[in-house]
C-alpha cells in the first residue's frame, strides 16, 4: 500500500492539474466549498485549503453544509470539525428530507429529487454569501460512472464537466477532484480519520444503476489496469465528425467539401 505522503502528493498533483487545465480559480475569487460530511468533500476542502496557501493568487474559501434534517443526523460533527480546522463556514438548515420522502414514490430512488433540491439551496446560499464560485466533491470515478449511466440508460453522451456555469449564468461550478481516483481519496480519508457522516437517503438504496456501473468499471480495471485513465483521456479527445450528432457536425453539406472530379 502506498504511504500517505505518496497519496497526498498524487491528490495535490491531480487537483493542481484540474485547476490549471480548466482555469478554475482566479485572483479575488470567493469559493463556496460544499461539505456533505462524506470522504470526498472533506478531501476537497483540504485540497482547496492547501492551494489557498501555496497558490500565487489570493482567493477566499467558505465551507457550507446543508443540514437536510435527516433523522439521526449528528448536527455537532461538522461545526466541531470546522471550528478546529479554523475555516470560515456556514451551516444551512432546510428540511429537504421531508420533501424528498413525501414526493418520491415507494420503490423509486430519491437521488434525483434530492440533488435538485440540494443544488437549488446551495446556489442560493452562494449568492447570499457573495461567492462567485461553488466547488463540488465529484471525482474521476463519478465522472466515468455518470458517462456510462447516460450512455446506457439516458441515450446521450454526457457527463459531469469539471467546470460549468449554472442556468442563471451568475455562478461558476467547479469539480476540483475531477482527475482524482476514488481509491486515493479513500486512503487519504482513512489516514486523516475524517468524521464521516453517512447519508441515510443514498446509502439506504442498494439497487441503484450507478452501483452496477461502478462494479462494471471496477471489473474492467481489474482485467485491464489503468483502463479508467484511458477512458478519462477519451472524454478529452472528442471527434464530432466521427459521431452521429447533426447539431455538432454539418453532415448535410459534406459534399461541398469534396473537390470536383476532372
Amino acid at each position: 500500500m502506498e504511504n500517505i505522503k505518496q497519496v497526498t502528493k498524487k491528490l495535490h498533483r491531480a487537483v493542481g492539474e484540474a485547476i490549471e487545465q480548466f482555469t478554475m480559480i482566479e485572483d479575488g475569487d470567493k469559493v463556496m466549498v460544499c461539505l456533505s460530511g462524506g470522504k470526498d468533500s472533506y478531501a476537497m476542502l483540504n485540497m482547496m485549503l492547501h492551494f489557498q496557501k501555496v497558490a500565487p493568487i489570493s482567493f477566499e474559501i467558505v465551507a457550507v453544509n446543508l443540514d437536510q434534517k435527516q433523522p439521526g443526523f449528528p448536527e455537532e460533527v461538522l461545526p466541531t470539525y470546522l471550528n478546529n480546522l479554523g475555516v470560515d463556514y456556514k451551516i444551512i438548515e432546510k428540511n429537504t428530507y421531508k420533501v424528498v420522502m413525501e414526493k418520491t414514490p415507494e420503490g423509486k430512488t430519491t437521488c434525483s429529487l434530492c440533488s435538485r433540491l440540494r443544488r437549488g439551496t446551495l446556489y442560493e446560499a452562494a449568492k447570499d454569501l457573495g461567492c462567485n464560485k461553488l466547488a463540488l466533491g465529484h471525482h474521476r470515478n463519478d465522472i466515468l460512472e455518470t458517462f456510462f449511466l447516460n450512455f446506457f440508460f439516458a441515450g446521450k453522451i454526457e457527463t459531469m464537466p469539471p467546470k460549468f456555469v449554472n442556468d442563471a449564468g451568475d455562478l461558476v461550478i467547479l469539480r476540483p477532484l475531477a482527475f482524482c481516483r476514488e481509491s486515493d481519496i479513500e486512503t487519504y480519508a482513512h489516514h486523516l480519520k475524517f468524521p464521516i457522516i453517512p447519508c441515510n437517503l443514498c446509502g439506504s438504496q442498494e439497487n441503484l444503476q450507478r452501483k452496477k456501473v461502478k462494479q462494471m468499471i471496477e471489473d474492467w480495471e481489474a482485467d485491464f489496469p489503468d483502463r479508467s485513465s484511458i477512458m478519462m483521456n477519451a472524454l478529452q479527445n472528442v471527434y464530432p465528425s466521427h459521431l452521429l450528432d447533426r447539431n455538432l457536425y454539418d453532415f448535410k453539406n459534406l459534399e461541398s467539401l469534396v473537390p470536383n472530379k476532372i
